[in-house]
């Protein structure tokens, strides 16, 4: 049997097999180049100290124990890992320059520098590498942590193109894969030496150096504050120490009991009689005196400012103290000279805390001097000196926006002056009552001139305003001291001047000039109120001042529709409200019921009032209308509507009624309710043709309150005159107010079934 093999098999074959040959060889030049790589690769991440080269300063390579040292450099463009194939490896196999760990191949760049120093093509032998790149060697440059790769090689776990070997068949190699963009860690991280992990940070010089035995790990890092739980704020140190805090309440402490032994060195000591008047007194001044230079030489010291605050303060009141027992126990100073030395002392006291920019010094001066006062004396001369107070302190309140000193030469001089006025008025004094009226003048003048200072300077001190409504309290009260004339004049005035202050912010020109913020004017309004009130209690009677009540509302409301104020409206309500509530109490519906009653309590002043009555509800009407514009919730109308058709028919029947029983006719009672009858029926047809007049299509809210409320009252009309006029009246007053509410009841359903026609005629019928 002969067996022949095809030649051309067998070459295939053999060329395939040598490919095969050639390729295992590749691949194993390039093993071996990997393994070269790998070991240059550890020689760079191990750490390095500078290298010793025998004179002072030069570095040294430091290894770990175990490891092989570095080798040094030995010229410029040396290499520790070479890129020659090894011994027998085909030429493809040899790497080019620039192949990096694991066979990634970065090709260098026309012109760069091989590895062996010469130059590249494109440019001169002997050209170095750029400025800004490194070499592969160990030892790090000087302000490096670790060494840098070749220039052109990537760093270990730089994201390079990958290269695969070519296909077996001598295909074409493979496209090279590129990775994602290193982060901004990673990218710090290669900048340093150190290949990041994957899906981990990179890691710091500083860890890495930790880790490799070369800087100590510190037992525990650094702790912050520990946040608070749940969001809750920090807690804060107890108050007893927090700073400045006892120190400010040792020197009040120490303030007030000095004060305190002041007094008992003016008052009890004279009354034990253990010093002479002389003694104490003069005691006193050197101990105020010692006091205050004390304080100014301990506040220029540093730390000294609360206790020269409390020093200075001590000094003044008791200075202030001293001068109001030389006026009123030794009596060596007239009251006159007496008060101008308190204002002086007082002035010196403020002035020195307006120079330190201090309102604690100022509160305290104030304060101690106020609250120790009445210890001293409790005379009608104590007022002055509390207004003196109160005085000396406008002038610091027009600079410095101090409220609690506001509060503090407020307070004592109001409660003073209110105790002083219900001490009177419990035991009426014959002689002494101007005195107390005078000093409630002075209180409030200083308020309210202080608060228009004040407030000019500084529109939106609230607290000067306030200090305002106080100061005017006890002129208020006075009038009660004096006779009802002289009160009544004092009131009109009072109300005059606050008012007067209140109108300012309601007129333009007016409100330029004045400056005068709004809540101030408030505060003013308010005061002048309750004194229009005083002056018209002192002159009405209980039968007039109804007629007083309505005829101020009608005015309070009158203006604030016009200049649309709805603080002055609220003041008109009131009034109205209590003008109203005085009516009614003269003219109730019993007495409007029974003759008896109505010839005993009616009269032209209830008739009067009546018409006043009617009046403030046509002003207020308007004015709510100019505050509030035209309503379109069809019940609040109608409610309102309702309410003042039922005012106006009491108050039209009151002064119907009034009037005929004022006449003094026998049948005047009878012919006061028939008018007020055929009134009552007028007004229903006057709304009802006010409300036929636009009927149409649209029908608004008004036409349709207008249309209800005339209804309403032709109802009403039509029970009281069969209800109440049928048995009351008699014979041609009755028939009188039959016919005449008979025939606009005609008028009213004639026009009443035309408008409905007319509409129906238009195809509009009204909803």
């Amino acid at each position: 049997m002969t067996i022949s093999i095809d030649p051309a098999l067998v070459a295939r074959l053999s060329g395939e097999f040598d490919t095969l040959a050639g390729e295992f060889t590749a691949l194993g030049g390039q093993m071996n180049t990997l393994g070269r790589d790998l070991a240059s690769l550890h020689r760079q991440v191990l750490p390095t100290t500078p290298v010793h080269t025998g004179s002072p300063g030069t570095p040294e390579s430091a290894t770990l124990p175990g490891h092989k040292a570095a080798a040094p450099d030995t010229g410029p463009g040396h290499t520790t890992d070479k890129t020659t194939a090894p011994p027998g490896a085909p030429p493809e196999a040899v790497p080019s320059p620039g192949v990096g760990v694991g066979g990634v191949h970065t090709p260098e760049p026309p012109g760069s520098a091989s590895p062996t120093g010469e130059a590249g093509p494109g440019a001169s032998p002997g050209t170095p590498p750029p400025a800004n790149e490194s070499t592969t060697s160990p030892h790090p440059r000087p302000g490096e942590a670790f060494p840098r790769p070749a220039w052109g090689a990537p760093p270990p776990s730089a994201t390079a193109a990958r290269t695969t070997p070519a296909p077996l068949h001598g295909g074409p190699p493979t496209p090279p894969q590129r990775r994602p963009a290193p982060s901004p860690q990673n990218a710090q991280a290669q900048a340093g030496g150190i290949a990041p992990r994957r899906g981990r940070p990179a890691t710091t010089a500083q860890e890495y150096r930790t880790a490799m035995g070369q800087v100590p790990p510190t037992a525990h890092p650094p702790r912050g504050p520990i946040p608070p739980r749940n969001g809750a704020p920090e807690s804060r140190p107890p108050w007893w120490q927090r700073e400045g805090v006892i120190s400010r309440l040792l020197a009040v402490a120490g303030v007030a009991v000095t004060l305190i032994g002041v007094v008992m060195l003016l008052v009890l000591a004279a009354q034990a009689g253990i010093f002479g008047p002389v003694p104490r007194v003069v005691a006193g001044a050197v101990l105020s005196a010692a006091l205050v230079g004390a304080g100014m030489r301990v506040f220029r010291r540093p730390g000294g400012r609360v206790g020269g605050i409390a020093l200075a303060a001590t000094g003044f009141a008791g200075a202030y103290l001293d001068v109001i027992a030389m006026t009123t126990i030794y009596d060596w100073l007239h009251p006159v000279p007496g008060f101008a030395a308190a204002l002086g002392v007082a002035a010196a006291g403020v002035g020195l805390a307006v120079q330190w920019r201090s309102q604690p010094l100022a509160v305290l001066v104030v304060a101690g001097a106020a609250v120790l006062a009445p210890f001293v004396t409790i005379e009608l001369a104590l007022l002055a000196f509390l207004i003196v107070l109160h005085v000396a302190c406008v002038p610091v309140q027009m600079r410095y926006d101090w409220p609690f000193l506001h509060l503090v030469r407020t307070v004592p001089a109001v409660l003073a002056t209110h105790f002083t006025i219900l001490a009177f008025a419990i035991e009426q004094p014959d002689d002494r009552q101007a005195l107390v009226v005078g000093a409630a003048t002075a209180v409030a003048a200083v308020g309210l001139g202080g608060a228009i200072l004040v407030t000019r300077q500084r529109p939106g001190d609230l607290v000067a305003s306030l200090t305002c409504a106080l100061a005017c309290t006890p002129l208020l009260a006075a009038p009660a001291l004096i006779d009802r004339p002289a009160a009544t004049i004092l009131s009109a005035g009072y109300a005059a001047v606050l008012l007067a202050v209140a109108a300012t912010t309601l007129v333009p020109k007016l409100r330029d000039v004045a400056r005068i913020p709004g809540h101030t004017a408030i505060v003013a309004g308010t005061g002048g109120s309750f004194a229009v009130l005083e002056a018209l209690w002192g002159i009405t009677t209980g039968s007039t001042l109804p007629l007083g009540l309505l005829l101020v509302g009608a005015c309070y409301l009158g203006v604030a529709g016009q200049a649309r104020n709805r603080i002055t409206a609220l003041f008109g309500t009131g009034y109205a409200v209590l003008g109203g509530i005085g009516l009614l109490t003269v003219a109730d519906p019993e007495t409007l019921a029974l003759s008896r009653r109505a010839v005993e309590n009616l009269s032209t002043t209830t008739a009067a009032a009546a018409f006043a009555g009617l009046g403030v509800l046509a002003v207020a009407l308007w004015t709510l209308r100019r505050l509030f514009g035209t309503t379109t919730d069809e019940s609040a109308a109608t409610l309102l509507w309702i309410g003042a058709s039922g005012a106006a028919l009491y108050l039209v029947t009151t002064a119907a009624v009034s009037l005929g029983v004022a006449a003094g006719a026998a049948n005047g009672f009878v012919v006061g309710h028939s008018v007020s009858t055929i009134i009552w029926m007028a007004g229903a047809l006057a709304a009802l043709l006010y409300g036929l007049r636009r009927l149409g299509a649209d029908v608004s809210a008004t036409v349709k309150v207008a249309l209800g409320s005339g209804l309403l009252v032709t109802a009403a009309a039509l029970a009281k005159l069969f209800l109440f006029d049928l048995s009351t009246l008699d014979g041609l007053v009755r028939v009188t107010a039959f016919l005449m509410v008979g025939i606009l009841l005609l008028v009213a359903g004639t026009r009443y079934a035309r408008a409905f026609a007319e509409a129906g005629s238009r195809g509009a019928a009204p909803r």
